[in-house]
């Protein structure tokens, strides 16, 4: 038997096929009697829209958007570099991409970006999100218009958003304290955490998770307030620093965010033994810090991984199919032995310093 079609779906329904078309492929101004019609024809014969017949027969191409943090921040350098390797490859299956800068952890900022995609003929964007209420109307008006939103490595305010594409942040946290708590032996101990924003929801997750971690199975160790540093070199530098000279006690580090080159600096330059460090994000410095012995581990999001999931979701959710299957992202931990290879990496390592 041949598979039906949308002809026999229309007939079934009692309807036009231009209506039918209309239904299936969410374009409105139909009317609640023929959409049921419609439906209820598609269930009862078992079609299956095909995609990709649909998207050629209206000359489809995916208008996407990402709005990432800007700056030195080695990071989403590498997220730029991969969004932008990904567009590349996806050039021929019309795919259309434009990375849109913001000042990072700037709420107004990125409240005035999201509220200028609205006019502007996006089909999908991917945010790398701040927790406010300030960004949930421009937001609500993006979805209004059909554009498809995703929370990308940092979570939008999730009613306001389809999906969310990144590792889970507590987890990382607990993983990080798991580390610095064996690394300490049952012995006492003060570890000092930095972090970029509290209105960035990863950085919160994973202090949340760290701390939790710490509290219950090595309750010998005390975890100092977050310092908190905008992820700028400069800031981590001067602070860790401070802490180094300041706060002999202190026997591990624990930075959330980013502007580690700052952190790594200021231990290479430190006159006595160094404290236990963990960081987030493999990059060039990260690597190099590993390989000299200036860090212990690195967690790392594995961005190549993210950033292709947030083009297949959106593409997905631009097509109102179902979400493919995709197990969870799980944060990897590198120490010097096991560090990959990665020609982006090296790629990038000569224009960040963060």
């Amino acid at each position: 038997m041949t598979s039906p079609t949308l002809s026999d779906v229309a007939q079934a329904a009692g309807v036009s096929y231009a209506t039918a078309d209309r239904v299936i492929n969410n374009r409105g101004n139909v009317a609640a009697k023929s959409i049921k019609k419609v439906r209820d024809a598609v269930s009862a014969l078992g079609y299956v829209r095909n995609v990709a017949a649909a998207n050629l027969s209206r000359n489809r191409v995916y208008r996407l958007a990402f709005l990432i943090p800007k700056g030195s921040n080695a990071f989403f350098t590498r997220i730029h570099d991969h969004i932008q390797l990904t567009a590349d490859h996806l050039s021929a299956e019309r795919v259309t991409v434009e990375v849109i800068e913001v000042a990072a952890f700037a709420v107004l900022g990125l409240q005035d970006s999201i509220a200028e995609l609205v006019k502007k003929d996006f089909d999908g964007v991917a945010i790398v999100g701040l927790q406010s209420q300030r960004l949930e109307e421009p937001l609500a008006a993006l979805r209004e218009r059909g554009v498809a939103v995703i929370g990308l490595v940092s979570d939008l305010p999730q009613q306001f958003r389809s999906a969310y594409i990144g590792i889970d942040n507590i987890v990382a946290g607990r993983t990080a304290a798991r580390m610095v708590g064996m690394a300490h032996a049952g012995g006492n101990g003060s570890i000092q955490t930095f972090a970029g924003s509290m209105d960035a929801r990863d950085h919160v997750e994973r202090l949340q998770g760290f701390c939790e971690v710490i509290a219950k199975d090595y309750p010998h160790i005390t975890v100092c307030d977050p310092i908190m540093t905008k992820d700028d070199a400069a800031v981590l530098l001067s602070q860790t620093n401070a802490v180094l000279t300041g706060k002999p006690e202190t026997t591990a580090l624990y930075n959330v965010g980013a502007g580690n080159s700052g952190l790594v600096q200021a231990i290479g330059a430190a006159q006595s033994g160094r404290p236990f460090c963990v960081v987030h994000e493999l990059v060039a410095h990260s690597r190099q810090a590993l390989q000299d012995g200036l860090i212990d581990l690195v967690i790392d999001q594995r961005p190549d991984v993210e950033i292709s999931r947030a083009f297949t979701v959106l593409r997905a959710l631009i097509d109102n199919r179902d979400l493919p299957p995709m197990p969870g992202l799980m944060p990897t931990i590198y120490v010097r032995d096991n560090l990959p290879a990665d020609p982006l990496t090296d790629m990038t390592k000569a224009k960040t310093n963060d």
